[in-house]
């Protein structure tokens, strides 16, 4: 009985997905699917039948809510690509939004796979949830077997110093990495650069409360109206 009422749930949200997304694009999006083992996902845990159901909230915020304006997304070049943004806003909708824009607005339409911190993977739902919509944690190893599968990856150099920046903090890049660099000339992979504008209004965090978040094991703890 649960698992018909998941599947009445998810064939909702598909349908509420190509909606939105429109019938010519719909027809694209299959064109997603990666090749999938005998429990129906791709090495890394993506399921196209999944991702597509899970999106539509996310679409309905793209279009609606945050109401994004995407410029560039028909520019991405095809085969492996890292797409390196700065980062910000507390919960990583930069990154949802980045993903969406690149499913509904690219032609052909792509579906990126995002770095997330090692720390998501102890999260029980959102570990399972991240895995199914293709992100994987960011590790050199994950990157260089995606790029040579001719992925696209987004990558945001700044970690949890970007995300979890304090107001007065907003719009200044923080210390980041340069392993994106030295992955990308290993594999000959093109570099794109991405800007994302208006992601730090969206959560101002007010202030970090550490101690808590080392007591519950997270990078931070943000305050944000």
């Amino acid at each position: 009985m649960l698992e018909r009422f998941s599947d009445k749930v998810k064939k909702g949200l598909r349908g509420w997905t190509e909606r939105m997304a429109g019938e010519a694009q719909s027809g694209e999006l299959q064109g997603l699917a990666r090749t999938e083992n005998e429990y129906g996902v791709d090495p890394f845990g993506f399921n196209l039948d999944y991702s597509l159901a899970a999106i539509a909230p996310f679409l309905w915020l793209y279009r609606h809510y945050f109401r994004v304006e995407a410029y560039g997304a028909d520019r991405i070049p095809a085969g492996r690509v890292l797409l390196v943004s700065n980062h910000s806003g507390q919960l990583p909708m930069d990154g949802a939004m980045i993903g969406i824009a690149l499913m509904v607005e690219g032609s052909p339409p792509r579906a990126i796979r995002s770095m997330v911190e090692k720390w998501v993977p102890s999260l029980p739902y959102v570990s399972t949830f991240m895995a199914r919509v293709g992100q994987i944690v960011g590790t050199p190893e994950n990157c260089r077997r995606l790029l040579e599968a001719e992925e696209a990856i987004l990558v945001f150099p700044e970690g949890t110093r970007g995300l979890n920046k304090l107001w007065p903090q907003r719009y200044q890049l923080q210390e980041f990495g340069l392993g994106f660099m030295r992955l990308a000339l290993e594999t000959n992979t093109p570099i794109v650069p991405i800007a994302v504008v208006g992601a730090e209004e969206q959560a101002p965090a007010l202030m970090n409360l550490k101690p808590l978040a080392k007591l519950l094991g997270m990078p931070s703890f943000p305050i944000t109206p």
